[in-house]
């Protein structure tokens, strides 16, 4: 795995909570669901909930970019709308994502952009390798 600091991306996610109105959590997770960091509302126990349910949808998400996308396979934001808030996930490197939760009257929009902007100034050094079996 390659990455900053875990305090470090820490405080990153913390900024893009403070720079994104109605945004309530921000985690950093790998595709196969572990948490790497998180912000402190957050429990231990809730961001490892959210990371698998994170992962979940951005697998499904690829699996629908495979059937009836144009070829690249990828996704570049999945959204999911629940009654009480939205959930916002992004690629943010190889093997990484990061997921916030907003209220539902966030201006999507401004979350969507927001998360591209960290991705963007984190760049490479957000890549989470594969997890490897141990055999």
């Amino acid at each position: 795995m390659t990455l900053p600091a875990t305090s470090q991306l820490g405080w990153l996610l913390e900024q893009l909570l403070s720079r994104t109105p109605r945004a309530r959590h921000a985690l950093l997770l790998s595709s196969d669901g572990l948490k790497i960091c998180h912000t402190p509302e957050l429990s231990v126990d809730k961001a490892d909930q959210l990371a698998a349910i994170a992962a979940g949808i951005q697998s499904l998400s690829h699996g629908a970019s495979v059937e009836f996308g144009d070829g690249r396979y990828g996704v570049r934001q999945s959204m999911t709308e629940f009654y009480g808030g939205i959930l916002f996930i992004v690629e943010a490197g190889l093997g990484a994502h990061i997921a916030v939760v907003a209220a539902e009257d966030a201006d999507a929009g401004l979350v969507g952009h927001n998360m591209r902007e960290l991705v963007e100034q984190l760049g490479e050094h957000l890549s989470a390798a594969p997890r490897s079996s141990f055999s």
